[in-house]
């Protein structure tokens, strides 16, 4: 029998510091998130970052939750929901953090009479930090406790012309009454190193202007590559000129140099510059969460205007769109229909 996962980020749960302090110690302990030695990464991230941060992170989550929970939460429940109708097969969901977890969702599977999972991770684009981390979680534990399931992985999706035409609609549906001067596409950012270290040649990734354009096979794990052909992809559907739009990185921790240019500097560089009316959104998420809600709708809006810029505009993520949910069950009853 045939199931699939659909996995997320993760939420903590409750604005409460003590459990936002749980869910980043989950998360930074990762060591795909922050990929040092476990004594150095347990020094900075237990002895310095859950001291300080999880009480600013709580009242960034307290901004953003609703009435029902962690929006990031709700919103994949609702994608679930919603998918399970167009589906004849059963749906589990998780976040690689916090609750539910990858272990909740391949035991309800597996409770099910599930013997082959479509593992499904939310993220268009591949990094270390995401699809990577879900990957390697969801197999260790089917490899302990179901030794009989079978996991088939979807691959990242940055390109696929079904998802570049949901992202597209919503972009053009978002700004069709707006006048915008420049749409900025803003996406997660990562250390630098985690590319180089996804660089499956070695050799290739030079981080300039000219490795991502150039073929390669280190394009199938180059989380920038992915981004900026996702970029390209939906200008190019949606006939954008060159100077109206740009590529930039947000979200960066630490001291490290990680993907550039920077959203917060950028923002702020063209409020500077007189661009008045400007447009955001985040290709990196399918579900609005702290970093969409917050970070871009709030902060972004907030640098926008004190540098010169009168319209901000935040494109919502898919989220539980029709045209998204109908997409991912396509995918889903493909792979359901194969031989």
């Amino acid at each position: 029998m045939k199931g699939v996962l659909l996995v997320n980020l993760g939420s903590p749960d409750s604005t409460n510091p003590k459990d936002v302090k749980r869910y980043l110690d989950e998360f930074l302990m990762d060591e795909r998130v922050i990929d040092l030695p476990w004594l150095l990464r347990a020094l900075i991230v237990k002895g310095i970052v859950l001291n300080t941060r999880p009480k600013k992170s709580a009242e960034a989550y307290q901004k953003i939750w609703w009435d029902e929970g962690s929006p990031l939460i709700v919103l994949s429940k609702r994608l679930q929901d919603k998918i399970d109708e167009h589906t004849d097969i059963p749906i589990a969901l998780a976040m690689r953090y916090g609750s539910p977890s990858i272990a909740d969702g391949l035991k309800e599977l597996h409770e099910k009479g599930v013997t082959q999972v479509l593992l499904m991770p939310l993220y268009p684009q591949y990094a270390m930090a995401t699809t990577e981390t879900i990957v390697v979680l969801a197999k260790e534990l089917q490899a302990k406790n179901y030794p009989d399931m079978q996991i088939d992985t979807l691959p990242p999706f940055y390109n696929n012309p079904e998802y570049i035409k949901v992202l597209s609609n919503s972009i053009h549906e978002a700004l069709k009454d707006k006048e915008y001067d420049h749409l900025l596409f803003s996406y997660h950012g990562v250390p630098e190193r985690h590319i180089r270290k996804s660089d499956i040649t070695n050799s290739h990734c030079k981080l300039d202007k000219s490795c991502c354009i150039t073929p390669s096979p280190a394009h199938e794990f180059c989380y920038r590559h992915q981004c900026y052909e996702s970029t390209r992809l939906v200008a190019e559907r949606l006939n954008l000129p060159e100077n109206k739009y740009s590529t930039s990185f947000q979200s960066r921790l630490g001291f490290d140099p990680w993907l550039q240019p920077y959203t917060d500097r950028t923002i702020e560089r063209f409020g500077q510059e007189g661009v008045k009316n400007m447009a955001v959104v985040t290709p990196a998420f399918v579900s609005d969460c702290l970093e969409t809600l917050e970070e871009i709708a709030m902060e972004g809006e907030e640098i926008f205007h004190e540098n010169g810029g009168k319209d901000f505009t935040t494109i919502p993520c898919l989220n539980d769109r029709e045209d998204w949910v109908q997409t991912l069950s396509n995918w889903i009853n493909q792979w359901v229909n194969k031989p």
